[in-house]
């Protein structure tokens, strides 16, 4: 086997099994346990066989690391995007109106189909209106340049959020 084809190997196998692990740690925080079991199988399986290879290869060339660095650090990135494009999840936004037009905001909010709930919080000496808003990931885009638009002064923090029961999610 030339270097070259072993450089390859081992670099697309690495990013193979780093974007799996990705993965398979994500979706065990997120409680899928056993998706997240087969998944690791898979992973280490790769990852020994390309481990062996790479370190029982009688070429001598500073490629073989070099591949399987690259091919690590490509995996994780690979990975970052897969999980971010393929696994679901919600954010619980709240914002903390600056205090102007807080009812025209909120009416502009639910217009785009957010379902909002206002409640009165004392900042600093003045009462602010605070918004509770659950979203589906995918909406954050959109929901935070609408409030950047109506309320450029907003206090806006953002958390993922494990389980939504009831209510209305966009």
């Amino acid at each position: 086997m030339t270097t070259f084809v072993l450089c390859l190997q081992i670099f697309f196998a690495r990013i193979l099994d780093v974007s799996l692990g990705t993965t398979r740690m994500i979706l065990t925080v997120k409680g899928k346990a056993l998706f997240a079991g087969v998944i690791g199988f898979v992973e280490l399986f790769i990852w020994f066989v390309i481990a062996r290879e790479a370190i029982n290869t009688g070429i001598d060339s500073i490629w073989v690391p070099i591949s399987y660095a690259g091919g690590y650090a490509t995996g994780t990135f690979i990975g970052g995007l897969l999980s971010h494009k393929f696994i679901s999840g919600n954010y619980g936004v709240q914002v903390v109106l600056s205090g102007k037009a807080d009812e025209d905001i909120v009416n502009n909010i639910r217009q785009n189909g957010f379902a909002v709930s206002v409640v009165d919080v004392k900042g600093k000496g003045e009462h602010h209106n605070m918004l509770f808003i659950e979203i589906n990931k995918n909406s954050f885009g959109k929901l935070k340049k609408m409030i950047r638009k109506l309320d450029e002064k907003a206090f806006m923090v953002v958390n993922e959020t494990k389980l939504v029961q009831n209510g209305f999610v966009k």
